[in-house]
């Protein structure tokens, strides 16, 4: 019998400080910098999570905020983009990601952990696209923070 996948596990250390990170997941307009073209968020538990994208190919993720704390963590629900739909899309939706964040001598570490994989080669095609899909973004966002702090 095969088992589930792992969960995706990245982190990414950014040298600033948490309330400017941490707002980058539940701002909208920041969203829109580094995450998605456009971002709708109600920053509360229960609040709606939705995000658009345009590339790598237009989908929208519409998911709800299901953990929070300020400054600590965020966790929301997602939904995939059309070629993972049929898999991972259903009620209530398979996956959901949470993201992190925890001092450490270099900055703050910003990890991010989706999970709700299921077993077999789709789901393996779809968490690797996904952990390709998360490791951009997660630079992106290292990125434009560093830029909106230091220009």
């Amino acid at each position: 019998m095969e088992s589930d996948l792992d969960p995706i596990l990245i982190q990414v250390t950014i040298p600033l400080p948490v309330p400017m990170i941490y707002a980058a997941f539940i701002d909208p307009a920041q969203l829109s910098h580094w995450l998605a073209d456009s971002a709708k968020v109600v920053p509360k538990v229960d609040g709606e999570f939705d995000l658009v994208f345009s590339t790598p190919e237009r989908f929208e993720s519409h998911g709800s905020i299901d953990r929070m704390t300020a400054d600590v963590d965020v966790g929301f629900t997602w939904q995939s983009p059309p070629a993972f739909a049929e898999l991972m899309n259903g009620a209530p939706p398979r996956t959901r990601v949470y993201v992190r964040l925890q001092e450490s001598p270099e900055g703050i570490d910003v990890t991010l952990e989706h999970e709700g994989w299921g077993s077999g080669e789709a789901w393996e095609e779809a968490r690797s696209w996904h952990f390709h899909f998360w490791d951009e973004r997660l630079q992106r966002l290292k990125d434009h923070l560093i830029r909106a702090a230091y220009g």
